[in-house]
């Protein structure tokens, strides 16, 4: 005979438990404690099993007679409840284990193992401190589009809008990690895009007047703080690599009788070595470094330990003390430099240019071949460019490109063939 809630109701403790049988296998057990507990005995592949249902009053009768149902059609389905419980439990604590704070460092480690460089790291890092307060404590898979969104917004609010791109960029890459590693099935960030206000571009400040240059090579010929920087600066026009680059750079690199620099792939923003051919003004330079006698693998060591590399503000903290501000010219500036005036000058094949600035060719074949093909040019190209900016650092002569042939020489100007030579103002 079927329960009733007032049977339910009225079922009191006694000395030994005792139970109040419902239909299709419910029951009630009541404890000498007085609680009452709902439980459901079935046969599964011909073993009897006991499943419990939950407390009365928190679960009603209907509430368990719903959930005996649900049970009853897992076992005609071939699936046992109670295994099915299990491994629901199992996956709720792994996934409540599994937060975005511990898939973010598993990523984190698995870049480093992949070689990733320091700065890279460090900006990984950043961005992932940047998101542990508000989303690192929840489960990777539970994370909401809304909540990852209202982190971001933080970010955005305070100015900071590439800071939120970028920091939404790397929770898509950790969100992307878990799903790869089935700790989660969607990825919240994806659906950001768009999201935020987009930055504004904002480029390195560089001179690109044949003039200021020359003012500025001058002013770096008179800097006097200490002689690895001063020879950095005096290098970094000619060589224009990024600055991470030149300050890493090690004598092992170098190949002097070759007359090029080798930079491995790992040091590489686009993970590929580049050759960068030397002017005979760069071996002067290095020729001087060397003189200075630092016993250290690096061409500009700490100040502070010859086994780790010049700080990245150096250069910058120096063209700061020479009158430049932030605006004017910083250390990434030099490959702007070098890139306009290059290309302005007309002689140079642009993907011989590009090439020598390690901008990266997503094409594998097209890089592979433009690796080499240019290579010549290249050195042509070095040698004339760091002439070239002997010319501006001394006042003298230029050469600029007549751009078309019935275009009248400038007053003053002496043709000669396809050039106008004009006299750069002196300082």
């Amino acid at each position: 005979m079927a329960l009733t809630p007032l049977d339910v109701r009225n079922a009191k403790p006694r000395a030994i438990p005792y139970k109040l049988a419902d239909e299709k296998g419910l029951f009630l057990l009541v404890q000498p404690s007085g609680a009452r507990l709902w439980r459901l005995k079935y046969r599964f592949h011909k073993v009897e099993r006991k499943l419990s249902l939950g407390h009365y009053p928190e679960v009603s009768l209907k509430e368990a007679r719903d959930r005996r149902d649900d049970a009853r059609r897992m076992v005609e389905g071939g699936a046992d409840p109670i295994a099915v419980r299990r491994r629901e439990k199992l996956e709720g604590e792994l996934r409540a284990a599994t937060t975005f704070r511990l898939v973010a460092d598993e990523y984190l480690e698995k870049m480093e193992a992949e070689g990733k460089s320091d700065a890279t790291m460090k900006k990984a890092r950043w961005f992932r401190d940047l998101l542990d307060r508000d989303i690192g404590p929840l489960p990777v898979a539970d994370i909401m589009p809304q909540e990852l969104l209202a982190a971001l917004r933080k970010l955005e609010r305070r100015g900071h809008r590439e800071t939120a791109n970028r920091t939404r960029a790397f929770a898509s890459r950790v969100c992307r990690y878990a799903i790869v590693t089935a700790r989660a099935t969607t990825n919240p960030a994806d659906v950001l895009r768009g999201a935020l206000i987009a930055p504004r571009t904002k480029h390195h400040a560089a001179l690109t007047d044949p003039k200021d240059v020359g003012e500025m090579l001058r002013a770096i010929d008179g800097y006097t703080g200490q002689a690895e920087t001063l020879l950095a600066l005096q290098l970094a026009p000619h060589l224009y690599v990024r600055p991470g680059e030149l300050r890493k750079a090690e004598w092992s690199e170098i190949d002097t009788k070759a007359a090029v620099w080798r930079i491995p792939a790992h040091k590489m923003k686009m993970k590929q070595e580049h050759a960068v051919p030397l002017s005979r003004q760069v071996l002067g330079y290095l020729k001087q470094l060397k003189a200075i006698g630092r016993n250290s693998v690096y061409l500009f060591p700490s100040l502070s330990s010859p086994l780790r590399p010049m700080c990245e503000n150096t250069l910058n903290s120096a063209l700061r003390r020479m009158g430049y501000g932030k605006d004017d010219m910083t250390s990434h500036g030099f490959r702007a430099t070098a890139a306009t005036l290059l290309n302005e000058s007309g002689l140079w094949h642009p993907d011989a240019i590009e090439r020598s600035l390690a901008h990266g060719e997503r094409n594998g074949v097209r890089a592979a071949y433009h690796r080499g093909a240019h290579w010549d040019e290249r050195v042509r190209m070095a040698q004339w460019w760091s002439d070239h900016l002997d010319k501006l650092r001394s006042g003298v002569k230029v050469l600029r490109p007549k751009l078309r042939r019935t275009s009248l020489p400038q007053k003053g100007a002496a043709k000669v063939g396809n050039f106008e030579e004009t006299v750069a103002a002196r300082a």
